[in-house]
């Protein structure tokens, strides 16, 4: 249902705003008061990256009257396929420069508060100070956490995002919600301590248009709290699965209703009856791989990574096989071996960290071949070992 307005409408707007936004104060729903009460909020952006970006183009176009973006990095050339904030000459800037530069180019009348620090539990408190709502846009589960936290304790609304892959997750957690609407929290999502080791888009990469529909998505949960129309997500997680170019909702019930909780893989799987999680994939300690390839025993180690990473070393024998390819023809990929009617040579799966290896090893499973994942991929294989087992990583067709 929807719920009140979270700020009082500034008094008027001036004639240059009501212009630029005429679009929205024709708007039945929204109207002139809606777009006053943009006018006089405040919103924390928690980092300028692959949601950010979307969010601030979002929010700063609305004519949100305060934007405070909290970021303490710097652009890089890898961030512009997904963080449409930024430009080619803006790399080595500051990432919050830019909302500086998005707001007066789309909103003159929009005040942007640019934080270059990390947000930690020690200053989060201060950082959101002011906010009339909190979005999160981070990559890591510590920020994510003392963004949570620090919200929970000022009992403002958190709009929650997630992308990787080609899949994404958006909600709202709110500890003090109006009355009848019950709070959800973060933990009722990721219990403490349930989430793990989550790879970074580095590991996984990322589609750049995901992070666009959610950025707008978010942007747009920020838009129906401020103003009071619409039904947030708070009590459902709108989960988005880009290659089917689906969308389904999770009802998301908070501990302090039900001790019956909905829990989200890291992997943006979500876990109910309906959808049980899939078995664990085999792994292979980097211990027992070395043993087996200095005995000589026959084993095919495959490396999923892409031809940059390959570039600085693969395990001596490995053959090079992206995951693309890998998913394109999984049974292809290992050709005489796995399966009942080939040899009994083991097939490893290695990657950097370990997700696209179990990404693979699904795929060959899929297709009756049997594999095993590399226990924290190439990553752990240098730890232990360092590079004097690599060789240069010249690409394997197969």
């Amino acid at each position: 249902m929807p719920m009140p307005p979270l700020v009082e409408p500034v008094e008027a707007l001036s004639s240059a705003e009501r212009a630029r936004t005429a679009r929205h104060t024709s708007l039945a729903r929204l109207g002139e008061i809606g777009q006053r009460r943009l006018a006089a909020a405040h919103v924390a952006v928690v980092g300028a990256g692959g949601l950010g970006s979307p969010v601030i183009f979002g929010l700063a176009a609305a004519g949100v009257g305060t934007l405070t973006v909290i970021d303490d990095d710097v652009v890089e050339a890898s961030n512009l396929q997904r963080q449409v904030l930024h430009r080619l000459e803006d790399v080595g800037m500051s990432k919050a420069d830019s909302a500086v530069r998005v707001a007066a180019d789309l909103s003159p009348e929009t005040v942007v508060h640019v934080r270059r620090a990390r947000l930690n539990p020690d200053n989060a408190r201060e950082l959101l100070d002011g906010a009339d709502i909190v979005i999160d846009g981070t990559d890591t589960f510590e920020t994510r956490e003392a963004v949570a936290a620090a919200t929970e304790a000022r009992g403002v609304p958190l709009v929650w995002g997630t992308v990787q892959e080609f899949d994404a997750q958006v909600t709202v957690f709110w500890s003090a919600p109006p009355a009848g609407h019950a709070p959800v929290l973060l933990r009722d999502l990721y219990p403490s301590g349930s989430v793990g080791e989550v790879p970074t888009c580095a590991d996984v990469g990322v589609l750049g248009s995901v992070c666009l529909q959610v950025g707008a998505l978010m942007a747009t949960q920020a838009i129906t709290l401020l103003t009071g129309i619409g039904e947030p997500l708070l009590g459902r997680v709108l989960v988005i699965d880009a290659l089917s170019a689906r969308q389904w909702e999770v009802p998301l019930r908070g501990s302090a209703v039900s001790s019956t909780r909905t829990v989200a893989a890291p992997s943006s799987e979500i876990e109910s009856d309906a959808a049980p999680s899939a078995p664990p994939v085999p792994t292979i300690s980097v211990e027992e791989l070395r043993e087996r390839l200095a005995a000589g025993t026959d084993t095919v180690v495959i490396d999923v990574r892409e031809d940059a990473e390959v570039a600085d070393g693969m395990i001596a024998g490995a053959r090079h096989v992206p995951l693309r390819a890998l998913l394109a023809d999984p049974a292809g990929v290992v050709d005489g071996v796995g399966t009942p009617d080939r040899t009994d040579t083991p097939v490893v799966l290695v990657c950097r960290m370990g997700p696209r290896a179990e990404r693979a090893s699904r795929a060959l499973h899929a297709a009756g071949i049997d594999s095993a994942v590399l226990g924290g991929g190439m990553l752990a294989w240098t730890d232990a070992y360092g590079p004097s087992d690599l060789r240069a990583g010249a690409e394997i067709r197969v």
